[in-house]
């Protein structure tokens, strides 16, 4: 018997996963199910026009959806897998343009998390991430806090522990600008001290 086969079927039939990763619980989708893409925004309560991370396995497989440049390779070598998101431009058609909201850019993360790199490494595709909250609310950081906050809206959940309570660093590298757009586990200066080694 496969692995997450449950998780498999439910993902197939346009289904929500929860799993822990490094930073807090995550919820996930099938990146190109759109039905399960709306069906995620109505479990958050969350407005359409915020795209999600698509989350990987192995960061040497991020260039078969994004544009990689030097900064983006200097940044991948040094903190992934780890809590940083890396908003970057969608490499041709791989990306369905419902996913990034019509921009053209997709934030990618790859969790430094065990089990979630097991989960993700065994499912079908890449899932689109957020953390597992309604809108404004705090994030899970356990399965048993995801199963009290959203119940049966949830089709498989990933036992486990989330291992902080601060979310990834997000970084913009869509443009020629490097950006910090949301500071976390990783400090803005860490980042820029990396692009300059």
């Amino acid at each position: 018997m496969k692995r997450y086969i449950k998780a498999k079927i439910a993902l197939g039939s346009h289904g929500v996963v929860a799993f822990p990763t490094e930073t807090v619980m995550g919820l996930g989708v099938y990146f190109d199910d759109e039905i399960a893409y709306q069906k995620l925004n109505a479990i958050k309560q969350r407005k359409p026009n915020k795209p999600y991370t698509l989350m990987l396995y192995d960061p040497y497989v991020i260039s078969f959806y994004a544009e990689v440049d030097n900064r983006a390779v200097k940044l991948i070598n040094k903190f992934m897998p780890g809590p940083i998101t890396l908003l970057l431009k969608v490499k041709g058609k791989v990306v369905p343009k419902w996913v990034t909201c019509g921009t053209g850019v997709i934030g990618i993360r790859v969790p430094n998390n065990k089990k979630a790199l097991d989960f993700l490494y065994n499912l079908d595709k890449p899932l689109l991430v957020p953390s597992a909250n309604r809108a404004d609310q705090p994030p899970c950081l356990t399965s048993k806090e995801v199963k009290k906050v959203f119940g049966d809206e949830i089709d498989f959940v990933v036992r486990g522990k989330a291992n902080g309570k601060k979310p990834s660093t997000i970084v913009d590298l869509s443009g020629p600008e490097t950006k910090i757009v949301r500071e976390g586990l990783i400090p803005s200066e860490d980042i820029f001290k990396a692009l300059e080694e």
